[in-house]
């Protein structure tokens, strides 16, 4: 390697011989690109093998995140679908790490498949034993899977049907395919979002993108129930998508989400909305609220406070110009959006569920998951409020929680 004054320069002569982990992800990722979807476990399972690998499983996650259900594919060992609490391919799952367990005549290694940072499921093998080469070859290769499952995704319905463990409604097909990941983390921010009813869920939604510093977010509760409530869902994240990406503020996002909703349909349609800004450097938050649930402030591991802000009318009826509200978060506070539906569920002639609940479920939950990561806590807490219903759910129930951490990741565009 020669060196000019403190600037690295790569010596031609350097080896750049592949080795065998490198041959092994080269090969997966060689064939990748014009693969059919269900040839993908054949080949995971063959580059598997190639290490001494056996009994490999692929495990997606369900629509309801209560289990791990396995991917049909030729040369996948399939079993039954394994739960996302008290196992350990949901440990791997919920925690984002390797988990290994001893067996007779082996180790059985359970590889969460991370699209970046979204959880898409568990790779699971067994191998005689275990070094630490294997562990990060197959870390690494659990993340080429994953990526390539997300890819293929787009264009087959294998995926999809594998996670499907009811009937699903028209309406809840069209919320889910409008959905982003439903987590996202980098150092300075992680989000998580769950909706339910899985497969009746009509008019709950949300969004995000992460645009530099700039963490939009978006939840809406279309009225109604049905295809008439998907359809202005989908009228409603597709006007906030189409001002966000022209870098308006929010208070013209909300006037152009109402006019789209309020031309759309007709005068008695509306959706209620929360759109919130949040600079990820410095923990700067905005928002406005259009007739929607006030968000709750988390801090230091229970609820805090609600973020009480004036409100203008539902998109769709014409509001005036909304108050930007603001405030400056500190690092480990969280933010939760909800939709009424999780407070106003009820038995006839008995009271509402009620925001008293409401925040006791959420501090409850918070004292069991508070070290699990955001996407266990949204889980858990939507689990937690279904189990306090009685296992009701007659309205869109909806959750999406924001953590700001602050810091940067510049660290990690350096190659060492």
């Amino acid at each position: 390697m020669l060196f000019s004054g403190r600037r690295r320069v790569a010596d031609p002569r350097e080896d750049r011989s592949e080795g065998f982990g490198e041959r092994l992800l080269g090969v997966l990722l060689d064939r990748a690109h014009e693969m059919p979807p269900q040839l993908i476990a054949p080949l995971v399972a063959e580059e598997v093998g190639r290490i001494g690998g056996r009994e490999v499983s692929i495990l997606l996650q369900d629509y309801e995140q209560l289990l791990l259900v396995p991917l049909p594919g030729r040369r996948l060992t399939i079993a039954g679908p394994e739960p996302v609490v008290g196992s350990p391919a949901g440990e791997s799952f919920l925690h984002r790490r390797t988990v290994e367990v001893a067996e007779a005549g082996g180790v059985r290694m359970y590889l969460p498949l991370l699209d970046g940072s979204d959880q898409i499921g568990v790779m699971v093998l067994t191998l005689d034993r275990v070094n630490d080469n294997d562990r990060r070859l197959l870390r690494r290769l659990a993340a080429l899977v994953a990526d390539m499952i997300v890819t293929k995704d787009a264009y087959t319905d294998e995926f999809f049907q594998a996670r499907r463990r009811a009937p699903m409604s028209v309406a809840a097909e069209i919320q889910w395919s409008l959905l982003p990941p439903l987590s996202m983390t980098v150092p300075q921010v992680e989000v998580a979002g769950i909706l339910e009813p899985a497969y009746q869920v009509a008019g709950d939604s949300f969004d995000y993108a992460l645009n530099g510093d700039e963490l939009h977010a978006a939840m809406i509760d279309a009225m109604g129930h049905g295809l008439d409530a998907a359809t202005m869902a989908t009228v409603a994240i597709g006007a906030y998508r189409h001002t966000r990406r022209a870098k308006t503020d929010l208070s013209h996002m909300y006037a152009f989400m109402d006019r789209a909703i309020e031309q759309q349909f007709s005068a008695d349609h509306f959706v209620t909305a929360q759109m919130l800004c949040l600079n990820v450097a410095v923990g700067h938050l905005k928002w406005v609220n259009a007739g929607h649930p006030a968000p709750v402030l988390i801090r230091g591991g229970a609820v805090h406070e609600r973020l009480d802000s004036p409100t203008t009318l539902p998109l769709g009826f014409g509001g005036e110009q909304p108050q930007v509200s603001q405030r400056l978060l500190k690092p480990g506070d969280q933010v939760l959006c909800y939709t009424d539906g999780l407070v106003e569920e009820h038995r006839d002639g008995q009271a509402p569920f009620g925001e008293a609940q409401f925040i006791d479920a959420i501090n409850h939950t918070l004292k069991a998951e508070g070290s699990g990561g955001v996407r266990a806590i949204a889980r858990t807490l939507s689990h937690e409020l279904k189990r306090r219903r009685g296992g009701i759910t007659t309205d869109d129930a909806s959750l999406f929680l924001i953590e700001w951490r602050g810091g940067a990741a510049d660290h990690l565009a350096v190659l060492t």
